[in-house]
């Protein structure tokens, strides 16, 4: 397979912004549940509403442990009848395939690792413009709908569209999408477009030390309606009776920061950042998870005697 050099990273955000990025999502990995009683089985197992999806739909969950801490984030597509795929970060892959196995015994459901597919995201305004183009399939919906059509799962995701194929398909689908309009991004822009959206990512922005509520996923991934699923009890209780100890915010930074750097205000540890980036829109940024008693607008030290930064909202307010 030929490949393309990739332009300067600036270039890469401007695509990604303004065209349609392409990206190898190496970093995910898939599965499938097929069965009659998948859908049943997997509403024990996530935060989310499965049984109400129909074929077509999809959601975004998380699977927790017993104390309601965050092992996996993962989206769930109905892609047909009896039949789910999921993808999740690839290290969690481990994580969300031993729970399932463990809680699936005397279930009429079938947990099938998929190693041989692969997840091309189209990123940018352009996006459904370049799929349609490439394979004539469109995604109607809102995010996480999904059309199937020549063995390819198209997914309408917040930033464009996520192309889920057999390995074997894979190159050729590049070449296709790349021949109609798409131009090669890197994870370093991508994941530039993602901060700025405020959006965490597992083992970055929320690991098994989290809650739902301190990453900020509960308006997406959690229903307080549907049922009982492991690690609900925390969950709820937060919920209806509690404040989580640490929100994930934004940052707005004075000069580039490091990962894992951790925040001061008064003399005191207040969070550490999470995931930085240098936005060619915002300059220095950041994800981080922050005491819930530093409000969005107050400053804080980046290291004891680092560069200030002003704790925001998310998400940074560019659409």
């Amino acid at each position: 397979m030929a490949t393309r050099a990739l332009p300067e990273i600036d270039a890469q955000y401007r695509e990604l912004r303004e065209g349609a990025g392409l990206l190898d999502r190496s970093e995910r990995a898939t599965l499938e549940l097929r069965g009659p009683e998948a859908a049943e089985f997997l509403q024990g197992q996530v935060t989310n509403e499965v049984v109400s999806l129909e074929p077509g739909q999809g959601c975004y969950a998380a699977m927790l442990n017993p104390k309601g801490r965050v092992l996996a984030d993962l989206r769930i597509l109905h892609a047909a009848p009896q039949r789910f795929l999921i993808d999740t970060e690839a290290t969690a892959l481990e994580a969300v395939l031993r729970d399932l196995r463990m809680y699936k015994i005397g279930r009429q459901v079938e947990v099938a690792d998929t190693p041989e597919r692969s997840v091309l995201s189209l990123i940018g305004p352009r996006s459904q413009e370049v799929a349609d183009s490439a394979l004539g399939i469109r995604v109607l919906g809102d995010e996480h709908s999904l059309s199937e059509a020549a063995g390819v799962v198209a997914v309408r995701t917040n930033l464009g569209i996520d192309l889920i194929a057999d390995g074997d398909q894979a190159a050729e689908l590049r070449e296709r999408l790349l021949a109609s309009g798409a131009q090669p991004v890197s994870l370093d822009a991508a994941e530039v477009v993602r901060i700025e959206s405020g959006r965490p990512r597992h083992g970055l922005d929320m690991t098994e030390d989290n809650l739902p509520a301190e990453a900020g996923i509960v308006e997406r991934a959690v229903s307080f309606t549907k049922g009982c699923y492991v690690g609900q009890e925390p969950v709820a209780r937060m919920h209806y009776k509690g404040h989580p100890n640490r929100h994930l915010r934004g940052l707005r930074l004075s000069e580039q920061v490091y990962s894992g750097t951790a925040l001061f205000a008064s003399g005191k540890e207040v969070g550490r950042v999470t995931s930085p980036a240098l936005s060619t829109a915002l300059g220095p940024i950041a994800l981080a998870l922050v005491r819930r008693e530093v409000s969005p607008g107050e400053e804080v030290s980046v290291g004891e005697a680092g560069p200030a930064a002003t704790v925001v909202e998310l998400p940074f307010g560019i659409s």
